[in-house]
């Protein structure tokens, strides 16, 4: 037949390898350009929301129309340059304001997306020139295609876990087992199927009935796992007792309501006492407050109750010591926004703080692992800690 074309294995690979690691290069080297870029911007919240977006655009256009990759993975790389990389570039309420623009864009994307996927589907079922009375057994095909996936993920996450539990984070059974169910499809899947769909209506090598069965059966996936899978993760978690919180956790929380109780008794006792009020019948307004219902009797401090020396095993070491890390990374970020340190620096620091993050269930508490190789001393100093010279004199050479 004069009308398909075949194709070898190695084309294919080629032509998928090209598609893939090309958008990958592509938004890698778009995410280097901008972060060069961002390091002349000063302070200038609005210059550098436009140079994301500017980028963002820029990135998309020339992969899929200029270099015939595609577009959508190359965006994505560069989001993921921009969260391990470019973190830094971006400072104070500059960074809270790109948070919270691109927020609103995501979702105003999303629910195009997604309007955009139900509308195609929609006119493909019940249009005149209905694509799915050619395909009788589609609905067969989609639940089909439903539980081949899931399938799939069980087979992917399967062979894949004895690496996943002895190497990076530790993956347990637990984790794995969520990490099946709750892979969802969404609005990335649904724009690489519409831009199949848009394609088939110029290409010659996918008829139009083909790019909506894409649209087709990626949307009835992306609604089977929302659906399905979405509805359901909080109750394999209660199944799997992921949702309990750890002693730790208890403990910091029942601190948190004793401090909050006392500074709810404070305000309380000021406004008995302002004269501005009256003599208000105080009884009666605490008992519409429902808060300090518990504070009758005698409050008792969370630290107060009796500890053992196994105190520190029971309260999980490694919730001390994320916390801790989370705060030496606060500070860091207080130093780059004060201007103490640049952001190659700033970058260093924290990538060494999520180095030590990831190891706190296995290792002590240390972050400078991850900083040892960045550091280098000059060789002479090591001539200089020799007992030849005064200490004073050593010091203020360094």
């Amino acid at each position: 037949d004069g009308n398909w074309i075949s194709f070898s294995w190695e084309t294919v690979i080629k032509f998928l390898a090209t598609v893939s690691l090309g958008a990958v290069g592509m938004g890698v080297a778009f995410g280097l350009v901008s972060y060069l870029w961002l390091g002349y911007i000063f302070n200038d919240t609005v210059i550098e929301i436009t140079l994301t977006v500017a980028v963002s655009y820029l990135a998309y256009f020339t992969s899929q129309e200029g270099a015939d990759i595609s577009g959508v993975l190359t965006v994505m790389t560069l989001g993921m340059f921009y969260a391990a990389v470019a973190r830094t570039a971006f400072k104070g309420e500059g960074q809270q304001s790109l948070h919270h623009f691109w927020e609103m864009v995501s979702y105003i994307a999303n629910t195009l997306i997604f309007i955009l996927s139900g509308v195609v589907i929609a006119e493909g079922i019940l249009g005149g020139d209905s694509f799915l009375k050619h395909e009788e057994n589609s609905w067969g095909y989609l639940i089909l295609l439903y539980v081949l996936l899931q399938f799939s993920r069980i087979v992917v996450v399967g062979s894949l876990y004895p690496f996943l539990h002895y190497f990076g984070y530790g993956l347990d059974w637990k984790e794995a087992t969520v990490l099946v169910w709750s892979g969802l499809r969404g609005a990335v899947a649904l724009s690489l199927s519409l831009s199949v769909k848009q394609a088939s209506d110029t290409s010659p090598y996918i008829n139009r009935e083909t790019g909506f069965l894409f649209v087709f059966f990626t949307g009835g996936i992306v609604f089977l796992t929302l659906i399905v899978n979405g509805s359901t993760t909080q109750f394999v978690l209660r199944m799997l007792e992921m949702d309990k919180l750890s002693a730790a956790k208890r403990r910091i929380l029942d601190y948190t309501k004793y401090e909050m109780m006392g500074k709810a008794l404070e305000a309380f006792g000021d406004f008995v006492d302002d004269e501005e009020l009256g003599p208000a019948d105080w009884p009666t307004v605490k008992k519409y407050i429902t808060c300090l219902h518990e504070s009758e009797g005698e409050r008792i401090h969370p630290h107060a109750a009796s500890e053992n020396d196994n105190n520190v095993e029971r309260m999980h070491l490694s919730d001390i010591r994320i916390r801790f890390l989370n705060g030496v990374q606060a500070a860091y970020w207080g130093m780059l926004e004060e201007g103490r340190i640049s952001q190659f620096t700033a970058n260093i620091l924290m990538q060494s703080v999520d180095e030590a993050l990831d190891l706190v269930l296995h290792e002590p508490l240390c972050d400078w692992n991850g900083l040892k190789a960045n550091v280098h001393f000059p060789n002479y100093y090591k001539f200089l800690q020799t007992n030849m010279f005064p200490r004073r004199l050593v010091t203020y050479l360094q």
